[in-house]
């Protein structure tokens, strides 16, 4: 497929427990994304155990090429039996897409919401018999502006016995998608957007665990950051034109860089003192830019949050948040398909203070593993040295 497939998921935790007995797992690979979703039997620790077990089994086998029938065999017979109902129980949903066809497993859970250019179209879906379990296939193809809802029973649940008597209905989830839809493009924002309503249903206390996927099929988004200055000042110029003509999001990081951007353009560079982190410099603003931030001590944070993001398995999007501009340059650079950084070689001397750690002293150190990161999440990355 040409486009890109984006996807983004968040979940709520049922009132009082301190771990989601939904559980997510994403793999992507270049042309190929999988994304499994599993709702364990009750809710905290034990149903945690359940989906997360869930996830691990299903993703792993089917990944290996396993024939689906084993697939659910293996898990019923690995999941630990609930002591007060008898049963070893999790539901879970998998999609699976390789180029630009999808395939559908589902058990137990909510049907998935499939959107073609935001308008909701039925799956023709077919019911396979293993064991005692019924299990629903479909496949088909994607193409740009396709969406796919993945949600667990608490976003169906949302409001019962509260604002809505009988819970918000798969039908009303429908609905609202289709309006969300034509207001919002990005899947982090339409999975923002469901889970906070599911949250507002629910007044702020979930009455069950609530988890949606969202996986939309977008145009390739590009993204151009500066880092740094270049070695050599009459590049000063050159490299700022580059950055402007490149199509997309436009990042400056560094003060200096910032200045010469300034400069260039003929653009005021706007300080503030908004410290929304105090472990982190605040952003700054020059008009036609779309973030400007300090550099090396931003940068080794965003670092933190992609290993982060990505030892969780792309977690849940909730606990991104914030407003700090490290915050922000992570969900740009998440966001992009396409990354071009423009890395300036000058030596900044406050760097090589020796009172400074020593991961301080060394730019490009940081600057290549955020390269090598964003490249393990499928992104195209280039890289220019000036």
């Amino acid at each position: 497929m040409s486009h890109y497939i984006d996807i983004a998921h968040a979940s709520l935790n049922k009132y009082g427990e301190e771990l989601c007995g939904d559980s997510v797992q994403i793999i992507r690979k270049k042309d190929y994304l999988m994304a499994v979703m599993a709702d364990g039997l009750g809710s905290g620790v034990k149903a945690n155990i359940l989906s997360t077990l869930t996830t691990r089994i299903v993703s792993k086998m089917l990944d290996m090429g396993s024939e689906l029938s084993d697939v659910v065999d293996t898990v019923a017979h690995t999941l630990p039996i609930c002591k007060e109902r008898n049963i070893a129980y999790s539901t879970f949903t998998v999609v699976s897409i390789n180029a630009d066809n999808v395939h559908v497993v589902e058990y137990d859970n909510p049907s998935i919401f499939y959107f073609k250019n935001g308008v909701y179209k039925k799956i023709d879906r077919k019911c396979v018999e293993i064991g005692d379990k019924k299990i629903y296939e479909s496949s088909f193809k994607l193409d740009l502006n396709d969406a796919l809802i993945i949600v667990s029973d608490g976003v169906i649940h949302a409001g019962v016995g509260g604002i809505l008597n009988l819970g918000w209905q798969w039908e009303n989830v429908q609905q609202y998608l289709e309006k969300t839809l034509e207001v919002y493009n990005d899947a982090y924002d339409i999975c923002y957007q469901l889970i906070t309503t599911c949250n507002n249903l629910y007044k702020n206390k979930p009455g069950d665990d609530t988890t949606a996927i969202v996986i939309k099929v977008n145009e390739s988004k590009k993204v151009t950051v500066m880092v740094g200055p270049p070695i050599l000042k009459n590049m000063d110029e050159w490299v700022v034109r580059k950055l402007m003509k490149n199509e997309g999001l436009k990042v400056v990081c560094g003060g200096t860089a910032a200045k010469i951007v300034g400069r260039v353009l003929n653009k005021k560079v706007i300080t503030t003192t908004d410290y929304i982190d105090p472990d982190i410099p605040p952003p700054a603003f020059i008009d036609g830019i779309d973030l400007v931030t300090e550099g090396v001590l931003t940068l080794r944070k965003t670092v933190e949050i992609f290993k982060e993001y990505i030892e969780n398995s792309n977690s849940n999007i909730l606990r991104y948040s914030k407003k700090d501009a490290a915050t922000r340059l992570f969900k740009i650079l998440n966001y992009a398909t396409d990354v071009n950084f423009l890395v300036g070689q000058a030596v900044n001397s406050a760097h090589q203070n020796p009172d400074f750690p020593a991961d301080l002293r060394i730019k490009i150190k940081i600057v290549e593993e955020l390269i090598n990161l964003l490249r393990k999440l499928g992104k195209n990355v280039e890289v220019n040295y000036f």
